[in-house]
């Protein structure tokens, strides 16, 4: 709109300014695990939920004597915090966060906003603190998750989480299992049904798909590639 008269001019762009300074303020404070309704996401956009930072205050007071328990692993500055959309089953956008490894945190942020985009479904993104940093408890809820100072599954060597540079995606659908002298050991429990891989369920991640054609790219191994034993959920460097 043109206003001829400067001081009508003047008025129209100092009400415009209050009114985009009302907007900008009134915008909503979006936590991990909130849904972000698709008609804000329209005005606008995605971008501002892809960042990466360092640790907050809080977020490592969460941690300390939980995933970060100060054993052999990543200290605290080698870790960055993640904060990203993903979408689940329904197509809800839902904001995510982790904590991993500096040295891939621009990795991972490219690869969830290529899997957001495409709506590729990731139930759940939350830091494996929220579960006591109980690896089981985070897997039977479907948590994708990646920092956390633990040894392997089978025991006896210090795993990839203790240095943030693993990932569990979709961890209940794409279980690990081995089988050792006879014995067959799955996890999550309550996982069994998915080691079948011909089998048609969400969140399966297939090589070949898009998730594994990223992780691929940005130099990450799969444990469903591994010869002994299987871990579909894991992603590495």
């Amino acid at each position: 709109m043109y206003f001829c008269d400067p001081m009508k001019r003047t008025i129209y762009m100092t009400l415009l300014g209050l009114l985009l300074s009302i907007v900008a303020c009134a915008q909503p404070q979006f936590k991990p695990g909130d849904v972000v309704p698709k008609p804000y996401l329209k005005v606008f956009g995605y971008e501002q939920f892809f960042k990466v930072s360092s640790l907050p205050e809080q977020v490592m007071a969460w941690m300390n004597a939980c995933s970060y328990k100060g054993k052999t692993g990543a200290c605290w500055d080698d870790l960055s915090y993640l904060i990203v959309l993903h979408c689940d089953l329904d197509g809800n956008a839902i904001v995510g966060e982790m904590v991993c490894n500096t040295s891939i945190a621009s990795d991972l942020l490219e690869i969830f906003k290529t899997l957001y985009q495409s709506g590729y479904p990731i139930e759940k993104m939350r830091l494996i603190d929220l579960y006591g940093g109980d690896d089981e408890a985070s897997m039977r809820d479907n948590n994708t998750s990646c920092f956390n100072q633990r040894d392997i599954t089978a025991g006896g060597k210090v795993s990839k989480h203790s240095y943030g540079m693993a990932v569990d995606i979709n961890p209940k659908y794409n279980p690990y299992y081995k089988v050792r002298n006879g014995m067959t050991r799955i996890q999550p429990k309550g996982s069994e049904y998915y080691i079948n891989r011909s089998e048609v369920f969400p969140y399966k991640i297939e090589k070949g798909d898009l998730c594994y054609r990223l992780f691929r790219q940005h130099g990450f191994r799969w444990g469903g590639d591994w010869l002994s034993g299987k871990d579909y959920q894991h992603f590495e460097k």
